[in-house]
């Protein structure tokens, strides 16, 4: 029985054996993570990720051929294929800070890998890592091995959160890099006869270690480019009346471009975007490519731009303060049918309004106050820290309140911004909410999910990202 181990029991690590459990009964995989509390939930009822179909995934396999551990070296050392799946935040201090990846966690699984391994192993890059960490975890273990043998392969995730299940039984490709050599590539066909028991053949790409390593962080970039710049053309709409939601329609007919990510917002959020740009930006300036470097942190500026705009837009429509005023929140997670809240746009934007010293009232379906609290107090960074080394228990921001229904969080409030397009959001009885709420009332839709229309028609003031600006929005503009 082929027995596969992954390091890292996080948004990549637990789905993914889950439906490598699932789609093949042969195979045994063992999670292993040292974070005991993570590890505790995942054996439970409650897991510690919201991901739609994901419970019913793991409850069909655990106990079965599917383990969560925090015996890390028990089941590395029995393993022949090992995933490694760990964090790889962004620096925050020394040579790289503020861009570098920080491969810390992954050394150190690396060295355990090389220390208690008595056979031959596979060892499968699965987080996301700047080009030529391959090379350096492979002179590790060889380095360490003791006459054992080691092949690194890269296979690089492609999930979207809220999908994530969706993307694993059907995957757009499965991308495994190794080494040009025989032993390299008897061990890509090792794993690609894993995946092959469901994904057809002619969806699994391989390459070399390197092209795989770039094409993950290459696809996020793209992904993010397509967002600033929709975004960039909703600030242009506004300030020439045209419709965002137009232009991005008649631009995406285009087939050659194609409708997907063409939708204006507050701002891209989630753990990888901006984190591998800056991963990208670093490898391009270390190897002498300042151009490119600077191309790709435009996509980032144009998503900083998009923030403040925002923010400033609040804050000028309200008589250019919101000293004290209540504001409602709703949506704090990143993007809808997820939990999760990293590099959500929302902390900027929160942040923003609580220096002009708002009072915010938060509401999200999936996010606890714990988390928003969190989210709220920490410094840039921290979030992609393993949790057992994140500060532990936030200090309340003062101004903030979480509450767990729109109409609370809208109450006696000056102004509603829609942060994460949740699909509850769009059918709230906005008449009871208007009737609540101080006058005038304003809704900024950072989502463009609400029918402006309607609202106005109700009496609210309404601001949709890169849509024609209200009269009043007209009258108060938004100093950059």
């Amino acid at each position: 029985m082929v027995k596969i181990c992954c390091i890292g029991a996080g948004y990549v690590g637990g789905p993914t054996m889950a439906v490598i459990a699932l789609k093949c009964p042969s195979i045994e995989v063992a999670v292993v993570d040292i974070s005991k509390s993570r590890i505790a939930a995942w054996n439970s009822d409650q897991l510690p990720i919201y991901e739609p179909g994901l419970d019913g995934v793991v409850k069909q396999c655990r106990g079965k051929n599917l383990f969560f551990s925090t015996d890390v070296e028990k089941h590395v050392f029995e393993a022949d294929i090992v995933f490694v799946s760990v964090n790889t935040p962004t620096k925050t201090q020394g040579l790289g800070a503020g861009k570098a990846a920080d491969l810390t966690y992954w050394e150190s699984a690396a060295r355990m890998i090389a220390d208690v391994s008595k056979s031959d192993k596979i060892v499968v890059e699965k987080s996301t890592v700047p080009v030529k960490t391959a090379e350096a975890i492979e002179k590790i273990l060889t380095h360490n091995s003791k006459g054992i043998r080691f092949q690194i392969l890269s296979n690089p995730e492609f999930l979207a959160e809220g999908t994530a299940i969706k993307d694993l039984f059907n995957p757009d490709r499965v991308l495994i890099g190794g080494r040009e050599t025989p032993e390299g590539q008897k061990a890509i066909q090792a794993l690609k006869d894993v995946y092959a028991q469901w994904v057809p053949e002619e969806r699994i790409l391989t390459t070399n270690l390197w092209s795989a390593e770039l094409s993950k962080l290459a696809a996020n970039a793209f992904l993010a480019q397509r967002i600033s710049s929709v975004n960039a053309m909703s600030a242009l709409c506004e300030a020439t009346g045209a419709n965002v939601q137009q232009v991005s329609y008649s631009v995406g007919t285009d087939s050659r471009i194609g409708p997907k990510f063409l939708n204006a917002s507050v701002g891209f959020g989630g753990s990888c975007f901006q984190k591998d740009i800056l991963n990208l930006v670093y490898i391009c300036e270390c190897n002498g490519l300042p151009e490119v470097a600077e191309y790709w942190k435009q996509v980032i500026k144009i998503n900083d731009y998009q923030k403040s705009r925002f923010v400033n837009r609040v804050v000028a429509s309200m008589f250019n303060t919101v000293s004290n005023k209540k504001i409602a929140i709703l949506g704090f997670a990143f993007k809808k049918d997820t939990g999760d809240t990293r590099e959500t746009p929302a902390i900027d934007v929160c942040q923003g309004l609580l220096g002009d010293k708002a009072n915010l009232s938060i509401y999200d379906p999936q996010v606890t106050e714990d988390q928003i609290q969190r989210d709220l107090s920490m410094n840039k960074f921290d979030w992609d820290h393993p949790i057992h080394l994140q500060p532990t228990s936030p200090t309340t921001v003062k101004k903030v309140s979480v509450v767990w229904d729109a109409y609370e969080a809208t109450k006696d409030a000056h102004g509603l911004c829609i942060l994460t397009e949740w699909d509850e959001f769009k059918t709230l009885d906005y008449q009871r909410i208007f009737d609540n709420m101080q006058k005038p009332a304003f809704v900024f839709d950072g989502r463009n999910i609400v029918d402006a229309d309607k609202l106005r028609e109700i009496g609210f003031i309404v601001y949709s990202i890169g849509k024609p600006l209200d009269p009043w929005l007209k009258d108060m503009p938004a100093l950059a």
